[in-house]
């Protein structure tokens, strides 16, 4: 059973996206970067496809996180406390942080244009980290790795 995005990010949900499409985008992400083929197809069949207006809220600061999300074609607007941070576009993603913590979303993201992305909710991804182990110790790992980049830069 598939999870749908939260009522914050839901809106005119239909099939836009191949699987080999939204693979390759999963395969971008760090956090994935050491799952097989066959593991990213599992997880891209967790997805949904959503197709939203420009202005519309896919995540607003001080809100608990539940989606991971991969844009494929347009752009957002990163903003904290009111200011712009980035603009984000086709191939990028954010809120992978939301997938493995339960935590308050650091920035609101707004669609800049008309905007065609997938997302992954984490309760979908945390059933296939319970069905397969083998991707939540890549997982981890990945996350391993990327906190001691962290720790090494803030130690320049």
């Amino acid at each position: 059973m598939v999870t749908r995005p939260s009522a914050e990010v839901r809106l005119r949900q239909v099939r836009l996206f191949s699987r080999d499409t939204k693979v390759e985008a999963l395969r971008r992400a760090p956090l994935f970067a050491e799952l097989s083929r066959n593991e990213l197809t599992e997880l891209a069949k967790l997805t949904e496809d959503v197709d939203v207006d420009t202005g519309k809220v896919l995540c607003k600061e001080g809100r608990t996180g539940q989606e991971f999300f991969v844009i494929i074609e347009g752009e957002v607007e990163v903003t904290r406390r009111g200011k712009t941070l980035v603009t984000r576009g086709s191939g990028e993603f954010f809120g992978e942080i939301a997938l493995v913590e339960d935590v308050p979303r650091t920035a609101t993201v707004t669609a800049r244009t008309p905007l065609r992305f997938f997302v992954l909710t984490r309760r979908n991804f945390l059933r296939l980290l319970d069905e397969q182990p083998r991707v939540e110790r890549k997982v981890m790992h990945a996350l391993a790795r990327r906190l001691v980049s962290l720790s090494d830069e803030l130690s320049l």
